[in-house]
């Protein structure tokens, strides 16, 4: 028997599963004639990517082109892996702003305590993240590969 590889499209619950399991994914944005990509933390919860970051270039060019791309992948092997890609426009919430603003903002340190219970406070590893940014799903898709046996 011949091991080969199956692709398949991921449905939304498997989606899903996948961005709640994983933590760490990458964040894609466009800048006049330029992509880049960084990896972040994120807690995904209630159809939101939740993350912190710190003030920059970054955080400078996101707040003027919010549109982004964010992908996480699970990999075992070379044809057995999962990965989710997610469209949307980033959010940063002021934590001084109107009282939605603070909502979200405090949504936001609330879900990404559930990955670093002292994130934001005493004993952060990264206090210099006091950023909290928003993905809200607006697309996403999935793809698999998986090794069936063939005679």
């Amino acid at each position: 028997m011949t091991p080969m590889p199956t692709f398949h499209t991921l449905d939304h619950d498997g989606c899903e599963a996948l961005l709640a399991t994983e933590h760490v994914g990458r964040l894609a944005f466009t800048f006049r004639d330029r992509v880049d990509i960084e990896p972040v933390h994120y807690v995904f919860q209630d159809g939101v990517i939740y993350g912190r970051t710190q003030p920059g270039a970054k955080v400078d060019v996101l707040v003027h082109h919010p549109w982004v791309a964010f992908e996480v992948d699970h990999v075992e092997a070379l044809f057995r892996w999962r990965s989710v890609v997610v469209h949307g426009r980033i959010e940063f919430p002021d934590p001084l702003g109107a009282a939605s603003e603070q909502a979200k903002y405090a949504a936001g340190v609330a879900a990404f305590r559930r990955l670093v219970p002292t994130a934001f406070g005493s004993g952060d590893p990264t206090p210099a993240r006091e950023i909290v940014f928003l993905l809200p799903v607006a697309e996403m898709t999935g793809r698999a590969a998986d090794l069936r046996s063939t005679r």
